[in-house]
């Protein structure tokens, strides 16, 4: 079974269809990722009554994001069909003549019913109390069964950001291994840079005490110290994969997340004295932005 069983995205889709008497009816329900919860119904006439409680339904099954459910129904009512006998009596009569005339057959009963004005359409019945009541107990059950659906869907989708995610976590480990090990090197590249300039300035080697070269170099290391950095994005990996292990509505923590490894990204990379360390910091924030984007689709 999956480490990140319980994380789920905000992406999904559902449909589920039923009947009750003569109406048939589909919910199809769609979800995205969006910032809080937001639930927007469109129901079929007769129905708009199931909207705040169908409301309350989807606020209890999800905590994140824009979910629009549509429910169209199909009513086939029934309708009388009435027979104008005194319209049937002429035509008969006209059809009889014009057979004994002529020589024809005896007129059949049903193409003289399917002559304009014979038969009239009688009024349609309406739906009533107890058909309108049992289609929208059917209908309230497919929701419950809709939002199932859509639930599953976004769980599944939510294993494929999972693996995704953690993917781009270890990368974002890796390339702070790789900082770390560069920015160890920082303080002999200072030491080599600042004899260069010196000797450059003075037009050959430079005499001064060890001393003094010994405190310039300490002053550039410490400015371009980022070990504080470092560790501040050990930490945030080990909280993003403990947060994507819980995985039960951690969007939110994990998006404040994200803004908290861009800051360290980015002072890393100001705080850069060497062109290795800048590519490496550069890397880790292109694999943050990454990871962010995976996030954002977390309920």
């Amino acid at each position: 079974m999956s480490e990140y069983k319980h994380l789920a995205s905000m992406t999904g889709f559902a449909r589920t269809q039923g009947e009750a008497g003569s109406a048939a009816f589909i919910w199809e329900l769609r979800s995205v990722n969006g910032r809080g919860l937001d639930i927007k119904l469109r129901l079929a006439n007769g129905l708009e009554a199931l909207e705040l409680p169908l409301r309350d339904l989807a606020a209890k099954a999800f905590k994140r994001g824009n979910i629009s459910g549509t429910l169209s129904v199909k009513r086939e009512a029934a309708a009388s069909v009435a027979t104008d006998l005194a319209a049937l009596e002429r035509v008969k009569a006209l059809a009889l003549e014009l057979a004994a005339s002529y020589g024809g057959p005896a007129p059949r009963a049903e193409l003289l019913l399917a002559l304009p004005g014979v038969l009239r359409g009688g009024q349609v019945q309406e739906e009533t109390e107890e058909e309108r009541a049992a289609l929208s107990d059917a209908a309230r059950a497919a929701f419950v069964q809709a939002l199932d659906g859509l639930a599953a869907s976004r769980a599944a989708e939510g294993q494929k950001l999972a693996a995704i995610a953690a993917t781009n976590l270890h990368e974002i480990s890796l390339l702070r291994e790789a900082a770390a090990l560069e920015a160890a090197k920082q303080p002999e590249l200072h030491r080599a840079k600042l004899a260069a300039q010196l000797a450059e300035l003075i037009g050959g080697t430079p005499n001064l005490p060890e001393e003094r070269i010994a405190q310039e170099i300490a002053l550039l290391t410490t400015k371009s110290d980022v070990r504080e950095e470092l560790d501040r994005l050990s930490a945030h990996i080990e909280a993003a994969a403990a947060l994507l292990k819980e995985g039960v509505a951690v969007g939110r923590k994990l998006d404040f997340l994200m803004q908290e490894f861009n800051r360290e990204a980015n002072t890393l990379c100001s705080k850069s004295s060497s062109v290795p360390l800048t590519n490496i910091g550069l890397a880790l924030k292109a694999a943050i932005e990454q990871l962010r984007e995976q996030v954002q689709n977390i309920e």
